[in-house]
């Protein structure tokens, strides 16, 4: 064989290799192009979760589980590249994104539309609540209202309100009281239920084992404090004067006096005075708490934190009586029915 024909044969093999290699990598770049590709372009939008705290691996390795990716492999090595930085969020995710969409998306949260704030105010009852759903269009108009106004012992859904918190219930009583005020988030297309689940379980949470403890030590019930809890929610505003006003209520009932909440009366005839006549003192109302001595039967709005730890956590001043100030909403104190009366001519003439 001469050297010719062996170059020849030589350099046909470096060819038959070299165009072996360009088919490998045209194939290669195909395939790895393909994997930025929709995954599937007909399939309906679909919601996913990225939680907080997760990495680019899982959230990939969950986009592939979802059947959202082709590639864990590409997504990660994308995300990497462009050093993107994923949202944790609710989100609706279409497959027929490409895995480059998809990303940008997680990465600027595009879809947390899906999620909406509710927020809920110290003090609000049921009504309230239920006016303020209807109003922003939360959920279908008066739904809320006709489950949280059912007896709790009749409810059809399993409700997130623990057993300690259920016992000593009275037979008729209904979910006022346990509506814990917050902001919450919510799917759009939350039920009136669900946003009650929500509530109640945040009420589970906030009522912590040392409150429950406390309320067992003085051998009440959660019902009473939540009770005593929405008096004081009503009569004040600040922390300092719930405890206070707490430990006013306290030394009454300790003394078998009447409790005298005028937030009571504006509850039985739901008009807030600056303050009542002798007549509205008389209304016959069990929640008449001028004519009935003791808690009334229930609560009478949702109280927050603050109200339900000053029910549960008095404070003893040696003061006997307080009004509120209407032009500048300040608590004042007394001690003696006289200088009550004082400060009653003072200050609500």
């Amino acid at each position: 064989m001469t050297g010719a024909i062996r170059k020849f044969i030589k350099f046909d093999f470096m060819l038959k290799k070299f165009l072996i290699l360009i088919i490998i990598l045209a194939i290669s770049l195909w395939y790895w192009r393909g994997l930025n590709s929709p995954l599937n372009s007909e399939s309906r939008e679909q919601p996913f979760t990225v939680n907080q705290g997760e990495t680019a691996e899982q959230i990939a390795n969950n986009l592939k589980k979802d059947n959202l990716i082709r590639s864990v492999i590409y997504f990660k090595y994308y995300v990497r590249r462009q050093k993107l930085n994923l949202r944790a969020g609710e989100y609706s995710i279409s497959p027929k994104l490409t895995a480059k969409e998809l990303a940008k998306i997680l990465t600027a949260g595009e879809a947390l539309s899906r999620e909406r704030a509710i927020r809920i105010i110290e003090g609000w009852n049921m009504k309230d609540i239920n006016t303020y759903l209807n109003k922003n269009k939360i959920v279908p108009e008066n739904s809320f209202i006709s489950l949280a106004n059912q007896e709790i012992r009749n409810l059809k859904f399993e409700i997130a309100l623990d057993k300690e918190a259920r016992s000593g219930l009275p037979p008729k009583a209904n979910l006022e009281g346990f509506l814990f005020p917050d902001t919450y988030r919510i799917f759009k297309d939350a039920t009136s239920e669900e946003i009650i689940t929500k509530m109640l379980a945040n009420f589970n949470k906030k009522l912590t084992p040392e409150m429950r403890a406390e309320i067992k030590r003085q051998k009440k019930t959660i019902y009473e404090i939540v009770t005593l809890a929405s008096v004081i929610e009503k009569e004040v505003r600040s922390a300092e004067d719930m405890k206070t006003v707490s430990g006013i209520f306290f030394d009454r009932m300790k003394n078998g006096q009447a409790l005298e909440s005028c937030a009571t009366l504006a509850y039985i005839l739901g008009i807030n005075k600056a303050q009542y006549t002798i007549e509205d003192t008389k209304i016959n109302s069990p929640y008449n708490t001028y004519k009935y001595r003791g808690l009334p039967p229930g609560p009478i709005a949702n109280p927050g934190l603050n109200a339900v730890t000053a029910a549960i956590y008095p404070e003893f001043t040696g003061y006997n009586y307080f009004l509120s100030d209407p032009a500048t909403g300040k608590t004042i104190y007394s001690k003696t029915l006289e200088e009550h009366n004082i400060n009653k001519y003072k200050y609500l003439k």
